[in-house]
């Protein structure tokens, strides 16, 4: 954001009666470095004059700043302000700002495995939080009167999409709602369903960057613009036009240089590059090289997106075994107070298995990596160096691009492909959007620059559009689950729940979808109305006449295909009882005439294809599409053992062989049973002569407005079905899961469907594998399980291996594995309900993480827990490990407070969260 400069008394005067009109802005602007940019200031304007806003715009804009005017707003109405926010990083990046504005004691932290001074009158969450906060009816609700949604666009993620959707639908009326979005197409769309389900909302959009951004392509050792002139940033609209000329003729010179061989120096069609057949590989710059040049032309601090985690770590290996520094001493010397500071309390005995020292060497250098699966203490210690620009390069997968602040001066793209989890898939023109809206640090920076990496198969003119696309639609990924499920008729009951998901931002998408079929399916209803009136007939009803025609067709098609069908399965039948020797008869075709059968050609899983030799000696292998009727050997002739059918002569001996036979083609009588034997078919004929309009001197015009109309009608209905299937369906989907909820006891069977006990449970389980948690505890299969037993079981319903589906893994035995056995075997019979409920099926429990976190939570050390994994052949890292604990240490903390602590199972839950939450797993969470 701009510095604050000099005004003009016009501009004075202006901002003297904003002042009078919005004193609370006024005294909150007057707290800031730097002037709000017209956006904010109409964001935080209809803010305090009581409207809540949804704003939309780029990464970087400054969006947070109308979130941190709610705060202000809050504290100056001695009232609170929940600001959510979708993942705990961002939540523990927003804490430490607003704590560093207002105080310690103002702030408070609430993300599931911290909780830190929930009572304040700001506290930062995750959104998940808040959402059970709305169900349990929490006393902290109470004064609440702003809640910030940063990053809402979240609610189109596939996990966490429905959360947001709650929050939204149940926050109180009086609650004003300010939603922080990255820029989306629909962003007026998502704003007048929020004007529906919240009342009056402002929507402000600004598509402009703060910094202009430049976008590069990098081929072999030149750095060159992607596009030419006033397009350079690539802020219009793309066209073929706007690709630089000099850009394109760079890659046809290096294709005429180069050939793409593909690995070990093959040559792969793929990806040659038009040109010579030949010469040597194509090799884009080396990471090294790369970054020497962003630093000689002053470009860095630099993000490169590899979007792998082994890559990252090996690319941060290779830059250290390069030599190359980047930092100077006095930048050394203040990394290391950093990491000291940061890394105090991990123990000595920790340090070689997390590869501290290869961290720490490379952070001292300038380099780092940054992805899921590192260290929470060691990703919050490279976020500060790289914000301090004490870290020049970051080599990170995708998730750095998820609302951390990290701003970076250049951007590197190294492939515009990536592995989603399924598959390789190219990058969207949203992903690339967001990924290289990292570069450019306000206020720090006057432009950032985005670099593509070239290699062959990357078209100038594919990332051009990468780069220019504006579209970026807002989809909801609202389902209902069975926790949602159970809280919802609790809270309201069955009817009126079902009526809560119609107003979801899903439905209302869904709805909308259909609006312009319902148009079209009233245009048809006028154009069958005038269609019917065209066919009146005065002789009778012509629309019953003309459905006696269409009867009457349809019955002929029908015997027609039967009849066909019976003499290919009767011709089928007879090619398989040929034989070697026979002697046919080829009834049409320029093969008709007597053939004998060299081989039968019977296959067992298809239709028969005897090879034969015909009387004018062509040999091949006829199929059933030959014959119209069965085949009937004519007559046997006596074959060599071997026949050459490729050879002529033995062709010519053959057909004479044939010839001198005595076989002539029979004459047949082709009468079979047709149409005209169908009693059906003769009734309609009798009912279509004897009707009125049948002597109608009209009758053919009538019945091509009939036809017509027959057509139109059809389609109309086709439509009618699709509206119906997509109007309603989130309320069908939640009266499917009401029906499995009540065939197990969680929803009672009288007319009210109130939440039983066990629903009561179940309600306040929240996760993927909510329904199998409750069964488990309702089936009491974790009775009598020590504390590092039952993490070790609970934790098959969170862990999730990063590859397709849990594999066989080994498990501690005895009750560990009696315990999972019986999981496993919930699970089972839960997804056969699923199944014959059409419904969304409960993921598959992994015992993948059953081992580590059962050594763990018996006093087994880091380095112990993580060799061993390694040894059993897992892909276990550090940071995977404490994730995957937390989350074990989550659940844990649900079923103590589900069950209470004075239950057995409650109080081994307590104990194992206590044995868990130690060394590591116990650090770095604020």
């Amino acid at each position: 954001m701009a510095a604050r400069p000099s005004r003009t008394p016009a501009e004075a005067y202006q901002a003297a009666l904003r002042r009078a009109e919005s004193p609370e802005l006024a005294e909150f602007i007057s707290g800031l470095s730097f002037e709000l940019d017209p956006f904010q200031q109409q964001a935080c304007e209809a803010l305090e004059g009581g409207h809540a806003v949804l704003v939309c715009a780029p990464t970087g804009a400054g969006k947070t700043v109308v979130g941190e005017f709610a705060v202000h707003l809050a504290l100056a109405e001695g009232r609170k302000c929940f600001y959510t926010t979708p993942i705990k990083a961002l939540s523990n990046q927003k804490h430490a700002d607003l704590t560093a504005r207002y105080g310690a004691g103002k702030v408070g932290l609430l993300t599931g495995d911290t909780s830190v001074n929930g009572d304040a009158p700001i506290v930062v969450m995750t959104t998940e939080v808040l959402r059970n906060m709305l169900y349990a009816g929490s006393s902290a609700l109470k004064g609440l009167a702003y809640v910030v949604m940063d990053e809402v666009h979240y609610l189109a993620d596939r996990f966490r999409g429905a959360v947001w959707e709650e929050v939204i639908l149940h926050l109180p009326d009086h609650v004003r709602l300010v939603s922080l979005s990255a820029t989306v197409s629909n962003a007026e769309e998502f704003g007048e369903w929020l004007v529906e389900v919240r009342g009056d909302t402002t929507v402000v959009v600004d598509e402009h960057r703060p910094v202009p951004l430049w976008q590069h392509m990098l081929v072999g050792p030149r750095m060159m613009d992607l596009f030419v002139g006033e397009y350079a940033t690539g802020d219009d609209t793309a066209g073929e036009a706007r690709i630089n000329p000099h850009l394109l003729r760079r890659i046809e010179e290096v294709g005429r240089m180069h050939a793409w061989q593909g690995p070990r120096g093959r040559g792969n069609g793929r990806n040659r590059i038009p040109g010579r057949s030949g010469g040597t590989r194509f090799r884009p710059p080396s990471r090294i090289d790369t970054i020497q040049r962003l630093d000689a032309a002053g470009l860095l601090p630099a993000i490169v997106f590899v979007f792998s985690r082994a890559g990252c770590d090996a690319a941060v290996v290779q830059c250290a075994r390069s030599g190359v520094r980047l930092n100077t001493e006095a930048e050394v010397t203040e990394i290391r107070r950093v990491v000291n500071a940061r890394t105090r309390d991990l123990p000595e005995g920790d340090l070689g298995v997390l590869g501290y020292w290869e961290w720490r060497d490379a952070l001292e250098r300038g380099f780092a990596s940054h992805h899921a699966g590192l260290l929470p203490m060691f990703k919050e210690t490279v976020e500060e160096l790289f914000v301090r620009g004490l870290v020049k390069v970051v080599f990170a997968t995708e998730t750095l691009a998820l609302g951390i602040n990290m701003p970076a001066r250049t951007v590197v793209l190294e492939r515009l492909v990536k592995y989603n989890g399924e598959a390789h898939v190219d990058l969207t023109a949203g992903e690339y959007t967001q990924l290289t809206g990292r570069a450019g640090r306000r206020g720090i920076d006057v432009e950032g620059h985005a670099v593509v990496v070239w290699q062959p198969g990357v078209d100038p003119k594919v990332v051009g559009g990468l780069a220019s696309t504006r579209t970026y639609p807002l989809r909801s990924s609202f389902r209902a689950s069975y926790n949602m499920t159970v809280n919802l008729v609790a809270r309201l009951g069955a009817e009126a729940a079902r009526g809560l998901l119609e107003q979801s931002f899903a439905q209302f998408q869904a709805d909308r979808s259909v609006v312009g079929v319902s148009r079209r399916i009233e245009r048809n209803k006028e154009a069958l109305a005038g269609y019917a009136e065209s066919m009146t007939c005065h002789l009778g009803d012509f629309a019953e006449y003309a459905e006696l025609r269409r009867k009457l067709s349809d019955r002929e098609k029908a015997l027609a295909r039967q009849n066909s069908s019976a003499r290919r399965a009767e011709a089928a039948a007879s090619l398989q009882r040929l034989r070697k020797g026979d002697v046919i008869a080829v009834p049409t075709g320029r093969r008709s005439g007597l053939a004998i059968v060299i081989d039968p050609g019977i296959d067992p899983m298809g239709e028969p294809r005897p090879l034969v030799i015909t009387e004018d000696r062509w040999a091949g292998r006829l199929s059933v599409a030959d014959f119209s009727q069965p085949v009937e050997a004519l007559g046997r002739v006596r074959l060599p053992k071997q026949v050459d059918t490729r050879s002529p002569r033995s062709r010519r001996d053959l057909a004479a062989t044939l010839r001198n036979a005595g076989i002539s083609v029979p004459t047949r009588d082709r009468r079979r049973s047709g149409p005209d034997d169908d009693a059906d078919l003769a009734a309609l004929r009798r009912a279509l002569r004897a009707h009125p309009c049948h002597g109608c001197q009209d009758r053919e015009a009538h019945a091509r407005w009939g036809e017509r109309y027959h057509r139109l009608k059809s389609e109309t209905e086709q439509l009618a079905q699709k509206v119906a299937a997509t109007t309603h369906s989130l309320a069908r989907s939640f009266d499917r899961i009401r029906a499995l909820l009540t065939e197990r006891d969680y929803l009672a069977r009288n007319g009210n469907e109130q939440v039983t006990q066990h629903g009561r449970r179940l309600a306040r389980l929240y996760g993927e594998s909510d329904l199998l948690a409750a069964e488990c505890l309702r089936n009491e299969i974790w009775q009598g399980l020590g504390p590092a037993e039952l993490a070790a079981v609970v934790s098959a319903l969170v862990y999730e291996a990063r590859r397709d589906g849990p594999m066989e893994a080994r498990v501690p035995p005895g009750a560990v594995s009696d315990a999972l056995t019986a999981t496993a075997r919930l699970w089972a019979g839960l997804d056969e309900d699923e199944r014959r409920h059409k419904l969304d099926r409960t993921r598959q429990p992994d015992a993948g993480f059953a081992w580590p976190v059962f050594r763990w939570a018996r006093g087994e050390s880091l380095e112990r827990v993580l060799t061993a994994a390694e040894s059993a052949g897992q892909e276990l890292s550090a940071g995977d490990f404490v994730r995957w604990c937390r989350q074990v240490i989550d659940l844990l903390d649900q079923i103590k407070d589900v069950v209470g602590a004075g239950d057995e199972v409650g109080a081994t839950a307590a104990r194992a969260v206590a044995d868990i939450r130690r060394g590591v797993v116990a650090m770095g969470t604020l």
